[in-house]
């Protein structure tokens, strides 16, 4: 962690506001000029448990949250299970204050409310000794009572910001800019009285002894705060995307809410279904009606959807699905990152399916990506999927608002004007050949929208002749396939030869020693090939977006330009490893796996070790909570 950044981590519990507070927070930060990255970290509840969400801020750009944090806002959970259940869970009330001590710099700073965290449970987890081990500067409010006093108990996280602005000797311009924008007047000027009272009492009452101070720094253009979430809806939007159905699931949920929230103003439909089938069954249905359609969800969900997504191969409907990681298997911990469901993503259906999927590791790659995902579904008529985790996903960070500044592509590719369908092939029947396996370009027989005059032919999710009556005739059969096969060959040679690459390189060209990731690893993976550059080691990296089909010829490019190289990835069973291996029939002896699975996300420092002790050949595995796998034959 550098000393010229801020990584701030406000905890509490679930429904104590600490998410809104710390996306206003990093608003400001970002409005003050500073390039600002956000973690999230919360359980699988609707109220209480501990969570926390940090923010790190610098006069540089942040692809990542950092190693460890130096300011701790611990707000305590005032939603803590009832304390008869403290034998089993622990003091709820004061984990958002003791489970974050671990991973707090030297000489970070600690405010606490001694509103709700009593002396003897601080006394308890000995915060004085540890303090002064550490050189923390320990600052006990009471922000509950404040908060009380001027308004409601709720309040309290404004007095915590109040607090912080204070202590790294910020200006509360930008803050205050923020809360007029959001509150109304009813509860503007008690807050407003909060944050001024908290500052003020700050300032009075300490004297400060910490270095730490907010960082200074200047935009060149307008930034907005967007998450990976928000990405992948803006894109959908402006790719002509009009329809989505879906359910609830987390982490899937967020972009199917911003969707939801913004398509009635632009004549979409949102379509909140009883289960996942029904979800991607009505994609299925939109999609076929001639509406950019798409559905998504998580896990167990997407599992529901293999049905669908199978009907969507076999009648060659454009479809566009998202699949939003998180730790399994099963339920698995529903609110934590993981990338262990990428071989149940390209693999999942029935028969030899044919799919495209695309993983962006970036919120300008989830944007670019998800407009790709749509022009490459609705040209060669194919479903395309984008998987992603709960950390792209959730994390919010400032991008230039420029970068959105994009013509809208409404196309439907490959679909037919009734024109065009006067000159098309037809039966003796006058059904349109809509699977014409003869005349098809690139393995896309162009489609007809129902309604059109000439395009009439049958949908079936069995196999069919090309106007789509049910056909188990060997010879159809083999030509139908082998059409269907042929689409993904002419979407990789437009991958290669006809677009600018989805993968993204990392180092000196040069370099002896390559780093392989993918999706939301790259920036920790990005600060860290910067850190061992610095140090004086040789090392390059490579960020894989395109899964199916695969980027063979980079990734070998890539592999075969290196000594040795590292695949770095959040599963336990280095399932992009064993991809490359199946893809390319090599490198297996090249490559070895730094893998972590505990439901956090990589920290560059961590990504370093595991570097320096692979380099080493040391028969040992890294300190931090990642595993090594060896390479094949070692």
């Amino acid at each position: 962690m550098s000393d010229d950044e801020l990584i701030w981590r406000i905890a509490g519990g679930s429904g104590d506001g600490i998410d809104s507070t710390s996306q206003n927070f990093a608003k400001a930060l970002m409005r003050s000029g500073l390039d600002v990255f956000t973690h999230r970290h919360y359980p699988s509840r609707i109220r209480g448990g501990h969570t926390y969400v940090e923010i790190r801020a610098a006069d540089r750009e942040v692809q990542s949250r950092g190693d460890g944090y130096n300011f701790l806002l611990s707000l305590g959970d005032s939603f803590a299970r009832n304390p008869q259940e403290e034998a089993y869970y622990g003091n709820e009330e004061i984990k958002p204050l003791s489970e974050n001590l671990d991973e707090l710099r030297e000489g970070g700073i600690i405010v606490y409310d001694e509103g709700l965290i009593s002396d003897e449970d601080v006394e308890a987890i000995n915060l004085e000794e540890r303090a002064e081990e550490n050189d923390w500067h320990v600052f006990p409010m009471d922000l509950r009572g404040l908060a009380k006093e001027h308004g409601r108990e709720v309040m309290r996280n404004t007095a915590g910001v109040g607090v912080t602005a204070a202590l790294l000797d910020m200006d509360l311009e930008h803050i205050e800019d923020l809360m007029e924008d959001a509150m109304g007047d009813d509860i503007l000027e008690s807050n407003l009285e909060i944050l001024h009272e908290a500052y003020d009492t700050v300032n009075e009452e300490y004297d400060f002894e910490h270095e730490l101070r907010a960082p200074t720094g200047e935009h060149d253009s307008e930034q907005a705060l967007l998450s990976g979430s928000n990405a992948i809806a803006y894109g959908a939007i402006d790719a002509g995307c009009r329809f989505i159905a879906g359910y609830p699931m987390t982490p899937w949920t967020d972009v199917f809410t911003i969707l939801s929230q913004n398509f009635p103003d632009m004549g979409g439909v949102s379509e909140q279904v009883e289960d996942e089938i029904a979800a991607a069954a009505l994609a299925v249905g939109a999609s076929h009606a001639g509406v950019k359609a798409m559905s998504g969800s998580s896990g167990g969900g997407f599992a529901l959807m293999s049905e669908p997504l199978g009907l969507a191969e076999m009648t060659e409907t454009p479809l566009v699905l998202v699949e939003s990681m998180r730790a399994g298997p099963s339920t698995g911990m529903p609110t934590k990152p993981e990338q262990a469901d990428l071989e149940f993503v390209l693999y999942t259906s029935q028969g030899d399916s044919q799919r495209v999927v695309f993983a962006p590791g970036t919120i300008e790659e989830a944007y670019e990506q998800t407009r790709l995902a749509f022009e490459i579904a609705w040209d060669y008529q194919i479903p395309t999927i984008l998987i992603y985790d709960q950390k792209l996903g959730g994390e919010n960070t400032n991008v230039d608002v420029d970068f959105f500044d994009r013509e809208p592509a409404p196309d439907l590719g490959s679909t037919l004007t009734e024109e065009e369908l006067r000159e098309a092939a037809h039966d003796n029947s006058g059904k349109f050949k809509r699977f014409d396996y003869e005349n098809a370009e690139d393995g896309v027989a162009p489609r007809s929208i129902p309604g059109q005059k000439g395009g009439r032919y049958l949908a079936t999710g069995n196999e069919h002749s090309p106007v789509g009556h049910i056909s188990e005739d060997p010879d159809n059969r083999v030509a139908q396939m082998e059409r269907r096969l042929e689409k993904l060959e002419k979407i990789r040679e437009e991958l290669d030869e006809e677009r600018e690459s989805n993968q993204t390189y990392y180092g000196p060209e040069d370099a002896e020693y390559g780093i392989v990731t993918w999706g939301s690893s790259q920036g920790a993976v990005s600060e860290a090939i910067d850190r061992l550059n610095e140090q004086g080691h040789s090392v390059k990296g490579i960020g894989v977006s395109d899964m199916m089909p695969f980027a063979e010829q980079e990734v070998r490019a890539f592999l075969e330009s290196v000594d040795e190289a590292m695949v770095v990835e959040m599963n336990a069973t280095a399932q992009l490893r064993g991809l490359i291996q199946k893809e390319l029939g090599q490198y297996g002896e090249k490559m070895t796996s730094l893998l972590k699975f505990n439901g956090n996300p990589f920290e560059p420092a961590e990504i370093v070790e595991g570097y320096e002790v692979n380099l080493a050949d040391e028969d040992r595995q890294p300190d931090a909570q990642v595993r090594i796998e060896p390479a094949a034959g070692d």
